[in-house]
């Protein structure tokens, strides 16, 4: 499955293992790169013979697809108003990517983003990055603090740097734009939990300081030892706290947990909106301390280290909704929106979480792709990043079945699709979900039982990485 964490890389090295936990540690079609196909829609081979007769799959899926105009996020927005049916109510859509650094799978989510905020009422974008980021650029998407470029390189290290790209920097500046001239605000969300910042430190003790000042020495020295220096780059924190003894960073855990009880233990002082918020930025302490406290030369305990991370990213989505009342986009690797794993080292992933706590809250949306090129570590050290390159989806594959429908790029509703969709998209078949690594070995996925809606797009090209972007 296809989860990098940006400080537990599990897959392969147990040296570097934090990094698997935190984003997609990479899923390939192919055990190497391709070169991409780039013959239109007409020029495609025709269905195999499994896929004529009676219950032809394609002519089923044919008949629930919506074509779509563009991935990119200007002009008009009417084609995506069959997404908008799909979605319905929901408050929280989990929008996937089967790259986690595609141009068109960033594009779309700004296209979708706007949809869903100019149609549909919703008012966060909520992104695999830590809670502490998604607060320095909610300052500048809401506030207009700060040099949003400037931000993104100093937040989007290590794993994070993926989303360092102009695509990503053209979607912030958006919201930005579009709170400027509208009264109620689009904010920007991060929910991972591979770094906590010094402004989530600062903001609980500040709230301590001012409410109960009795506790100001107490959280001093549960959180001793656990703010950043101001001026330490993430890259570096992320590596220093890797390099604690494991006792170390489960004695940090273990005392950023209980000044998370404490806290909640206080009466609200001043207003539940603004306790609320301080006793999230704890748990956000908490959860950061937490994700570090595993031993990650311990196959088992990194599992259990996957199954936390999605678990609390979950949470924090959850949080934001049910606290704000706001509608979110959730922006994350497929294997995240998802409702079922089909990696046994992740037992159960964000999607399932919020499906448990939201019920039909909750909506997902799964990209797929035909052929085309991503950026990705290459280099044993997963510090390298390159552009790499597949073709066409081999026979057997979902890709392969899903791009020989007579549209370029799609939507289409997998829970409403004819049954001989159905029957198709309920087996398990070889499927992409590329993450930050390349090459990765195939997984089978089922796309019916796993995503609600999907998204299909024919051809894809790697984002455009700006300067300080690294792996």
């Amino acid at each position: 499955m296809a989860h990098k964490a940006p400080h537990l890389r599990q897959r392969h090295r147990a040296s570097s293992a934090l990094a698997a936990l935190l984003l997609c540690a990479g899923v390939s079609a192919t055990a190497v790169a391709q070169p991409a196909a780039a013959s239109p829609a007409a020029a495609r081979p025709a269905a195999s013979a499994a896929e004529q007769g009676a219950a032809d799959p394609v002519a089923a899926l044919t008949r629930a697809a919506y074509p779509l105009r563009t991935t990119e996020p200007g002009g008009d927005l009417r084609d995506l108003r069959p997404l908008g049916r799909m979605i319905g109510d929901a408050g929280v859509v989990g929008l996937g990517e089967a790259t986690h650094s595609s141009h068109e799978f960033f594009t779309n989510k700004h296209r979708v983003l706007r949809y869903l905020v100019e149609e549909k009422g919703f008012t966060a974008f909520a992104l695999e990055a830590p809670w502490s980021t998604g607060l320095r650029i909610d300052d500048y998407v809401v506030h207009g603090k700060g040099d949003p470029q400037q931000i993104m390189k100093e937040e989007f290290q290590r794993d994070y740097g993926f989303w360092n790209t102009r695509e990503y920097l053209d979607l912030i500046k958006w919201m930005r734009q579009y709170n400027i001239h509208h009264e109620k605000k689009v904010h920007f969300v991060g929910d991972d939990i591979g770094h906590a910042g010094p402004r989530v430190f600062d903001e609980v003790t500040r709230y301590v300081a001012e409410h109960h000042p009795g506790l100001r020495a107490r959280f001093a020295e549960l959180y001793r030892g656990q703010r950043p220096a101001d001026g330490t780059s993430v890259g570096d924190r992320m590596k220093a706290l890797l390099q604690r003894p494991l006792a170390e960073r489960k004695d940090m855990a273990d005392r950023s947990r209980r000044a998370l009880e404490l806290l909640s233990a206080q009466r609200p002082a001043a207003g539940r909106a603004q306790f609320d918020l301080a006793v999230q930025h704890a748990r956000n302490i908490a959860q950061v301390a937490g994700q570090y406290a595993y031993d990650l030369n311990d196959t088992a305990d990194v599992t259990r280290a996957m199954l936390y991370r999605d678990e609390q990213m979950a949470a924090n989505v959850a949080w934001w909704r049910e606290h704000t009342g706001g509608k979110v986009l959730l922006s994350a690797h497929n294997a995240h929106v998802a409702y079922v794993s089909d990696d046994e080292r992740y037992p159960k992933v964000q999607g399932a979480f919020l499906r448990d706590r939201l019920g039909k809250d909750y909506v997902n949306v799964r990209l797929t792709f035909d052929a085309g090129s991503f950026n990705a570590t290459t280099d044993p050290e997963e510090t390298k990043i390159e552009v790499c390159t597949v073709g066409s989806a081999g026979p057997g594959s979902n890709e392969h079945t899903l791009d020989r429908v007579p549209y370029r790029d799609y939507v289409l509703d997998m829970r409403t699709a004819p049954a001989a969709a159905r029957a198709w998209l309920n087996v398990a078949r070889p499927t992409r979900n590329i993450g930050t690594a390349y090459p990765e070995p195939l997984y089978r996925t089922a796309l019916a039982p796993s995503y609600d809606v999907l998204i299909h797009l024919h051809r894809v090209t790697a984002a455009r990485l700006l300067p300080g972007a690294t792996g």
